[in-house]
């Protein structure tokens, strides 16, 4: 009998180290999630807010996001449905989404509903929201309670908490091979309305002025301070201790400061949590302060990039701030994410025909750990869609995209109608990427066609050998040193006109020019070696002037340069 007990002991313990292989790698040159040591590049997509309420939804949708293209799932775990009745746990529907995207080959990235989703306490319990004297909620300035717990709350961080280790055990016991990926805590959590909670037990923390914990954090990382934090502080004096407004200034900007550092002290407490149970990796989600909204019209005092340092100081067990993006600006916002002191990870973006060229641009250009459009369950599964052909090269692409990531040979491409062309210089080597249209053939490049986005990414492989991988881009190779000879050309590579004749006389200078050798569109092999599968040459090139990847197609080149 004891050896039976000690073999089932032993069973249980080899599953529940095979249910967390996987893991926020920093071993290498950058930060990568790894599955049993092997680097995994999200391919995601996150579920409508109601989309796994139900098993029949679960069993509907998963089928579709794996012919989507899909490798993993965003999916809600909502703590209304979770425990219904206090202290009494359902993890049926928890159950059903680890089991069904296991059938799909899928992962999955479960998103904590708890006391906060997109600020508001709306799915919270009944039994929960209903007791308000128990479970108080913040007030803004003039008095008014709003449908959102109080951070200051024992109470509500003890209900939320203990909901939260219950149904993260079960999710550790019960996921036996490791489909559960990564673990979101609140969602998009701020206050609205005020940029702070002005509740009495807000205000007694308030009173009490700035931790010394913030101070020292900010003093000890003072190098690479968000520069409005930094500002602020050198404007203020400097100070290592003091009120709010005494440190930060006397405005609702420095209250958000102070509703930032008690939102990461509460979420901090659930990381604990989480650590103690799961080596899954841990992040918290924002909604940006976008179009101009000040803190309390944007949800104030999220983990926004120019909170970032409140934030590490405050949670310093998450291990990710993530923005969920849905205005314009892509490539800026991410660069606010992408930081020595931030892992680029995208969990929520508009979805948009241009999801897969901007997931190609975060993973080449920022090292990202991939790229989640929102209400994935309602986008195409049709094989010709411009999304799932993009994520299937975006698949077929990873082994060399995660392999490259923090070798400074990969870059990352994204155009649009205002944002067209971009120059690199890599290895001795100029490089022009443009969007396709801004080669006129195309009449939809002049028609006043509205232009589509578009990228990808550039891999330099070897001395003087390049991939290219993605759609409607051009690339051109140059020698730095070449001086530019303006001359427009004809599709078929002769001078348009007279004034172009006269442009392409002008002297030119420099001491060597680059030319194609080849360029073969190839497919990337599970090894990360190349396939050959035909060769661009003559008219696909330009007569050898530049390397093309049309709007309508989504392909892999391998080109090979020399000089002359």
């Amino acid at each position: 009998m004891k050896k039976y007990i000690l073999i089932s002991l032993a069973l249980c313990l080899f599953m529940g180290a095979w249910a967390q292989n996987a893991v926020l790698s920093r071993e290498g040159r950058t930060p990568q999630i790894t599955i049993d040591g092997q680097p995994f590049l999200i391919i995601g997509g996150e579920l409508g807010n109601s989309s796994a309420s139900s098993p029949q939804d679960i069993e509907r949708f998963f089928p579709k996001l794996q012919r989507m293209g899909l490798n993993t799932v965003l999916v809600p775990a909502y703590w209304d449905l979770i425990e219904p009745k206090q202290g009494q746990f359902d993890f049926s529907l928890t159950d059903k989404v680890i089991d069904t995207a296991r059938d799909n080959g899928l992962k999955v990235v479960f998103l904590w509903f708890g006391a906060w989703k997109n600020s508001m306490s709306c799915y919270a319990p009944a039994w929960f929201k209903a007791d308000t004297k128990k479970y108080p909620r913040a007030i803004t300035r003039s008095g008014k309670p709003l449908e959102i717990a109080s951070a200051f709350s024992p109470e509500v961080l003890n209900a939320d908490s203990q909901a939260f280790e219950a149904w993260l055990r079960h999710v550790d016991a019960y996921d036996r091979d490791g489909t559960v990926l990564m673990i979101q805590i609140e969602n998009e959590i701020g206050m609205l309305e005020d940029a702070r909670d002005h509740s009495p037990l807000a205000q007694q923390e308030y009173d009490k002025g700035v931790p010394a914990q913030l101070m020292q954090h900010l003093a000890t990382n003072k190098s690479q301070l968000h520069p409005e934090l930094a500002k602020r502080w050198q404007a203020n004096g400097s100070k290592m201790e003091g009120s709010w407004a005494e440190v930060f200034g006397d405005d609702i900007y420095s209250e958000e400061y102070f509703m930032a550092w008690n939102y990461a002290q509460y979420v901090e407490q659930l990381a604990q949590i989480a650590r103690s149970i799961t080596s899954r990796p841990l992040y918290v989600n924002a909604a940006m302060n976008s179009r101009g909204r000040k803190p309390g019209e944007y949800p104030s005092a999220g983990p926004l990039a120019h909170l970032k340092d409140v934030w590490h100081a405050g949670a310093p067990t998450v291990d990710m701030l993530s923005p969920d993006l849905y205005d314009k600006g892509f490539t800026d916002w991410v660069a606010q994410y992408s930081l020595p002191d931030n892992t680029l990870f995208i969990p929520e973006i508009r979805r948009t025909p241009a999801n897969a060229a901007q997931a190609f641009y975060v993973v080449a250009e920022h090292d990202a750990l991939g790229l989640s459009p929102f209400s994935i369950e309602n986008g195409s599964d049709d094989p010709a869609d411009n999304a799932v052909r993009g994520r299937a090269l975006l698949a077929q692409a990873a082994p060399l995209l995660l392999k490259n990531q923090g070798t400074g040979k990969m870059h990352g491409l994204y155009f649009d109608q205002d944002s067209t062309s971009r120059v690199i210089v890599d290895n001795g080597i100029k490089i022009t990427a443009s969007h396709y249209f801004t080669l006129p053939w195309d009449p939809r490049a002049t028609d006043g066609s509205s232009w589509p986005e578009t990228g990808g990414a550039i891999i330099r492989l070897a001395p003087m050998e390049y991939l290219v991988a993605g759609n409607g881009l051009v690339i051109k190779f140059e020698d730095p040193t070449e001086t530019a000879v303006a001359a427009q050309l004809g599709e078929d590579g002769f001078l348009d006109s007279d004034k172009a004749r006269q442009a392409s006389a002008q002297q030119w200078q420099g001491k060597r020019r680059i030319g194609l050798a080849s360029v073969d569109e190839v497919e990337v092999l599970h090894d990360g070696s190349l396939k050959y599968i035909r060769r661009d040459c003559g008219d696909e090139t330009h007569q050898g002037r530049h390397a093309r990847i049309g709007v309508d197609d989504w392909r892999i080149l391998h080109i090979k340069l020399y000089e002359y």
